[in-house]
């Protein structure tokens, strides 16, 4: 069997040169076997094919040519592009990576010698977390994109590395690749070969600190003992029960704060939450809920939840796009609002959005644009059933969104989404259509919340939480919440 060797651009550009002066040029085509062995190649696409876009999408796939593994952590790439203008700045984001977006990192730099069609660039590198391709292996998708600070639309015709036609993965030379300071896939624009990487990003840590509980801190705790949604211990610890029409979902649905109840826990000792969504297949007849603080004070710090989904009906036909949630958010003020921010677990026990099997979602939401339909963020996913009880947590510092599902570490998103400003904690259960189940039976969907705990300005462990948890109902208390407004 025959294996292509792909050549380095530098090594390409001296072959051709002694071949035009008519000198031999064994020497240079014979690569050393480091160079054999530590091959690649970039393949790229578009999803944003347009000469001006919202923002630049660059999905790339690395694949190992060589013969020998290849760590990413000492891979770069670089994108090359025209800025809008000298005083404009650009934001990175990653969409989706098979190897995980909190793996990935991009910056941007300028070019030493400008050019026609580059003037910046933005560099790919990986952390150690991302590991390694063997020989033959490919990275898969990295959905990446970027966009203008003032949220403009930016021009992407006149880009060196940017082809609107190629919306499939094709190898792409216009993006480089470089490992170990040295280049190994594809051509810079003149005069600006990559200089070797810097220190690669750290990884992130995988395995928590143990150090134990903090003393003690602004917190919220609240085991929803209460008798109903119209219990005035429920608005005066700070809920509000939503009612009316009006989104997320199925316009013409309804919010009932009468199908917000608490219900034992069946072992004869505390009381649940439950959010329950009734539909007959229409918006008339689709009956949602959804319960959020009135204060929003909540920011930098760690968000826990012990949180029941359910995947089937209690009766009736089972196949609706449910949506069950737990999350944090401010209000969106304006299209393409800076201070927007949201961070959200939403559970999908029968598909929906594209989706037609169970999925969990961790997104991280920096803002969006209602209409027409733009949205900035990033998200983390899981298939696979989660029908049953399960403890979320979100924590959030000044560097990092993390979010953990049973102790374990599932998604972690940095900037540009972390919160500016304060945020609401919230529960909902609703439908995203009404193309799931197209039956007129009723039928109805259970989501359940044992607790909800918030502590400010500190990043606790999974098992820091639950001996929190544990304090408070060792020592019989159902509420407190001592976070200030401001």
């Amino acid at each position: 069997m025959s294996r292509t060797i792909r050549i380095p651009a530098r090594v390409r550009a001296a072959t051709a040169v002694c071949a035009a002066a008519g000198l031999a040029c064994a020497a240079l085509t014979a690569l050393p076997a480091s160079a054999a062995q530590d091959s690649l190649s970039v393949q790229y696409r578009t999803s944003a094919s347009g000469a001006t876009a919202d923002q630049a999408e660059p999905w790339l796939e690395v694949t190992n040519t060589g013969s020998s593994s290849v760590a990413l952590s000492g891979v770069t790439l670089r994108y090359y592009f025209k800025s809008d203008g000298p005083g404009v700045s650009y934001r990175f984001a990653c969409s989706w990576a098979v190897k995980g977006c909190a793996n990935i990192t991009g910056t941007f730099g300028t070019l030493a010698n400008p050019t026609a069609t580059a003037d910046r660039y933005l560099e790919i590198a990986f952390t150690s977390g991302a590991g390694s391709l063997a020989p033959g292996q490919n990275t898969g998708d990295m959905q990446l994109r970027f966009y203008r600070a003032d949220w403009q639309t930016l021009r992407q015709s006149d880009d060196y590395s940017f082809n609107g036609a190629q919306t499939s993965y094709a190898d792409w030379n216009k993006v480089t690749a470089q490992k170990g300071g040295s280049v190994v896939w594809g051509t810079a624009p003149a005069g600006n070969d990559p200089t070797p990487p810097t220190t690669p990003p750290t990884t992130p840590p995988t395995t928590p600190p143990t150090s134990p509980p903090p003393a003690g801190g602004p917190a919220l705790f609240d085991d929803f003992s209460y008798a109903s949604s119209s219990d005035a211990a429920v608005q005066q610890h700070g809920w509000t029960v939503k009612s009316g029409q009006g989104g997320p979902g199925v316009a013409g649905a309804t919010w009932s704060p009468q199908d917000v109840t608490f219900v034992p826990d069946g072992s004869g000792g505390n009381k649940v939450m439950n959010l329950r969504l009734t539909t007959d297949g229409t918006a008339a007849g689709t009956k949602e809920t959804e319960i959020q603080t009135a204060a929003r004070k909540f920011k930098n710090g760690t968000y826990a939840a012990r949180v029941r989904f359910n995947d089937t009906p209690t009766g009736g036909p089972d196949g609706d796009h449910v949506n069950q949630t737990f999350f944090t958010f401010t209000p969106l003020n304006a299209p393409m609002d800076p201070d927007y921010s949201e961070q959200d677990f939403e559970y999908l026990p029968n598909g929906g959005w594209g989706e037609t099997q169970n999925i969990m979602y961790e997104t991280s939401w920096e803002t969006y644009n209602p209409d027409p339909w733009n949205a900035v963020n990033v998200h983390g996913q899981q298939y696979g059933s989660l029908d049953g009880w399960h403890d979320l947590q979100i924590t959030i510092d000044n560097t990092n969104i993390t979010y953990y599902i049973d102790g374990t570490q599932v998604a972690q998103h940095g900037e540009p989404y972390l919160p500016e400003t304060p945020q609401w904690i919230d529960f909902n259960h609703w439908l995203i259509d009404l193309t799931g189940q197209t039956g007129s039976t009723a039928r109805s969907y259970n989501e359940q919340v044992d607790y909800v705990y918030f502590l400010k300005d500190q990043v606790l462990t999974p098992a820091q939480v639950q001996s929190q948890v544990a304090g408070y109902r060792s020592a019989g208390t159902t509420f407190t919440d001592t976070v200030p407004t401001s």
